[in-house]
């Protein structure tokens, strides 16, 4: 078991990471913040709106599932949202270096510190 912040300095130690938050994904706001990424904070409010926009689609369909994460690709960065217990209402944010970065790798590794962070 480990707090927000050991959580989040794992999550920096994954190949490529740069900067990683938990995140309310009600408000958008940042419960914890690590790493060095530009911007981290507002990505990772706006990251919010992505998943918000991803639960309505499902639920506006009728679906009884959950999310487990979100890949965005850019150019030079991969964002992945891993969403803490499927539908907890938190979200881990994670923005990696795409040359550095290792997908597989990263998401299972990103799964074992959400099954170990305590809120």
């Amino acid at each position: 078991m480990s707090n927000i912040n050991e959580s989040l300095n794992s999550a920096l130690e994954i190949d490529g990471a740069q900067g990683v938050a938990l995140v309310d994904l009600k408000s958008g706001m940042a419960l914890g913040l690590a790493g060095h990424a530009p911007d981290l904070e507002i990505e990772a409010a706006g990251n919010t709106e992505i998943v918000r926009a991803k639960f309505k689609v499902l639920q506006s369909l009728g679906r009884k599932d959950s999310i487990e994460d979100v890949l965005i690709t850019l150019g030079s960065r991969y964002h992945l949202l891993r969403i803490v217990g499927g539908s907890s209402g938190l979200m881990l944010y994670l923005n990696l270096n795409r040359a550095d970065a290792n997908l597989a790798l990263t998401r299972h590794k990103l799964a074992q510190i959400e099954a170990k962070l305590i809120v």
